[in-house]
């Protein structure tokens, strides 16, 4: 069935509108006037006969009408998880019955150590999964080096040691193969569910249960709003990252994945097996092995989507969307953290 006609135009018009004010914004003022633009651009409604759907073990019936001005559920029925829409006292009643442990895996390699690991766990003991048990796996290639940190009841750290890749963009591709191996083991066995985060940021409000899911999948602060055709997947067919034209659902951001064990290890399986077919025929994707992980959910759609309130970036400035930031983005100091 081909799409209503109304609503091809509208999309057409919003893609033109966008395409023309960046243009004029870039050649004129630069990026900072583009990001002040692309609020204009609408970000849907998540229909009345999906929202009496929605609702999780995690959360319960969710309230999307709450949040009319954003949306809050995909076209597969996949609630959207913005402040405002789950009652948090619900949410953390549910996982305490279901008497979860859930991990947080962390890269910490080179210079990142030093430069962004303590806060990273400072912060996540005040507001990740506060009241569960957590068990961190922070990898690197200098154990010794691990800060120690004040755990509360039933939080343990484990660290386990990871070679140093040559180059920062292949720290970024085999973390996936070293996942797909601790999921496979200790860590495997450990927890129920697993978070997958990137170590340069920082927790600034509560992580609960209610991010919990079968797979997570957490939208991108600076692609949010931006039109399909617009959002930066893979498009080299040689690729095994590839994504045409027409595909892809949102821009998912690889700092922030998580799920249960089994969906992580498909998901891990999956990312590292292109990476390495890549490899073989001397490609690299363009955004790595987040590039893979946003060709693994449009072949296999998230249970649930993070909004960028749970892991927002402070260079983008205000917007009246973001209510409560839960994870911000540190400063990037590339030029002296990338070798």
């Amino acid at each position: 069935v081909s799409p209503h006609p109304s609503r091809a135009w509208k999309r057409i018009f919003w893609t033109m509108i966008l395409l023309a004010l960046g243009l004029l914004g870039l050649l004129l003022y630069g990026l900072p006037i583009v990001r002040y633009l692309e609020v204009l651009i609408p970000m849907g409604i998540c229909p009345e006969t999906t929202m009496s759907l929605l609702k999780d073990n995690f959360t319960g019936v969710l309230r999307p009408w709450a949040r009319p001005e954003v949306l809050t559920c995909t076209s597969w029925g996949a609630p959207i998880i913005w402040d405002g829409i789950f009652d948090p006292h619900v949410a953390r009643q549910k996982a305490e019955q279901q008497n979860l442990t859930i991990g947080l895996t962390v890269f910490a390699v080179g210079r990142y150590l030093e430069k962004y690991l303590a806060r990273f766990l400072e912060t996540a003991e005040q507001h990740f999964m506060v009241g569960q048990r957590v068990v961190y796996y922070v990898f690197t290639e200098r154990p010794d080096a691990v800060p120690g940190i004040a755990l509360g009841p039933g939080r343990r750290l484990r660290v386990e040691r990871v070679e140093r890749e040559r180059r920062w963009q292949d720290v970024s591709m085999a973390r996936m193969r070293t996942l797909h191996a601790a999921l496979g083991g200790r860590l495997g066995r450990e927890a129920s569910f697993v978070f997958c985060m990137d170590v340069d940021q920082y927790f600034r409000g509560t992580f609960g249960p209610e991010a919990l899911a079968e797979s997570v999948a957490q939208l991108h602060a600076w692609h949010y709003r931006w039109p399909l055709r617009l959002l930066p997947f893979e498009r080299d067919e040689r690729s095994a990252a590839a994504l045409a034209p027409d595909e892809g659902d949102f821009y998912y951001h690889a700092a922030v994945f998580g799920g249960s064990v089994a969906a992580l290890q498909r998901l891990t399986a999956h990312c590292a097996r292109g990476l390495e077919q890549d490899r073989a025929r001397g490609l690299e994707a363009r955004w790595h092995d987040e590039s893979h992980l946003n060709k693994f959910f449009w072949l296999h759609k998230p249970a649930k989507v993070l909004s960028p309130e749970y892991c927002w970036c402070p260079e983008i400035g205000p917007r009246a969307e973001i209510h409560r930031p839960r994870l911000l983005w540190a400063p990037k100091e590339y030029h002296l953290l990338r070798d």
